[in-house]
């Protein structure tokens, strides 16, 4: 099986989204509730962050030759 290349937009993204559904299912078992405005924009921000790395993955990536194996 060949291995791929690591999406890291995509692991940022996934664990995001993971930590939000985390943290609003400890609020909602500890009767809490979780501040919207807040959680958004930070959400935003990662995601940026996230694509960011992405794309600076991508340029570096590109002047690499692949290795085949």
């Amino acid at each position: 099986m060949r291995k791929h290349r690591l999406d890291v937009f995509s692991l940022i993204a996934g664990a995001l989204f993971t930590v939000i559904a985390v943290l609003y299912l400890i609020a909602a078992v500890n009767h809490q509730s979780v501040n919207g405005r807040i959680v958004v924009p930070v959400a935003l921000i990662v995601l940026g962050v996230g694509g960011l790395a992405g794309a600076v993955a991508a340029v570096a990536r590109r002047g690499r030759p692949d290795r085949e194996e």
